[in-house]
């Protein structure tokens, strides 16, 4: 091992591994996005009242009894067996022959779906009763007081675990390599087979994972930050000045 085959390494293959990179990020980052907004319909859906009789209440049973099935399923399962069963399942029970990054991105969603399905009820119920008791007394239904009141609340306080998906989710697309998606480890194992350098090529993985990472930690801490607001506020002067209009001459 030297550093001369490091640089051989990176210098030889680099057009791989940013190929790979780039294909890490998109997987995950729109993986993300379809996630959260899986979780945040799946979220809001589970804190709907429920009727005391009628259809609704059983139509609503069904969809929550579906929607749980669903989070269960996709939480209790390795995403590398979601992977197997989701493209190689679609081909043999329907016929469906998928592209493989479409899959992949599909994969990552509805996996991210389930993990932020449960964040986001976290972050409904961890609201004060009482804003849903206000939102009421002045007439809002309840999407209403979901849109207007509860979710933009729960949107900054959910951030970091969302943000703590996003890392996940760029790690965890490496197991998409069995269904062929050209990530980066796909990329890497590839190159490590061309030179048989297996400690050098997944060093250098390694190392494009961590920038990745604290990148998008940073970026993502950053945006934390800012919903937060300034630590420290100057009080205005809470003297008020009531000018009387004059009367007209």
């Amino acid at each position: 091992m030297s550093l001369e085959w490091f640089i051989n390494i990176i210098t030889n293959n680099w057009p791989m591994f940013l190929r790979g990179a780039w294909m890490t990020l998109a997987i995950s980052t729109i993986g993300t996005i379809f996630g959260a907004l899986i979780g945040l319909i799946i979220g809001v859906i589970h804190t709907i009242p429920k009727d005391k009789s009628g259809a609704k209440k059983w139509i609503l049973k069904m969809i929550n009894i579906i929607l749980t099935i669903y989070v269960e399923f996709f939480r209790g399962t390795p995403m590398i067996v979601q992977a197997m069963v989701v493209y190689f399942g679609s081909d043999l029970l329907f016929g469906i022959d998928l592209d493989r990054t479409f899959a992949a991105i599909f994969i990552v969603s509805i996996n991210t779906g389930a993990y932020m399905a449960e964040i986001v009820r976290g972050g409904i119920i961890g609201v004060d009763q009482g804003q849903f008791e206000a939102a009421r007394a002045i007439g809002m239904n309840h999407w209403q007081t979901m849109i207007h009141v509860v979710l933009p609340q729960v949107m900054r306080n959910i951030l970091p675990a969302t943000g703590n998906q996003y890392v996940m989710n760029i790690k965890d697309t490496s197991v998409l390599n069995v269904i062929g998606v050209t990530e980066l480890y796909f990329q890497t194992k590839s190159i490590a087979g061309n030179n048989f350098r297996y400690f050098e090529s997944f060093f250098v993985a390694c190392i494009i994972y961590l920038v990745m990472t604290i990148t998008v930690t940073q970026i993502l801490r950053f945006f934390e930050r800012k919903l937060a607001g300034n630590a420290n506020y100057q009080m205005l002067d809470e003297t008020v000045v009531i000018r009387r209009p004059e009367s007209p001459q």
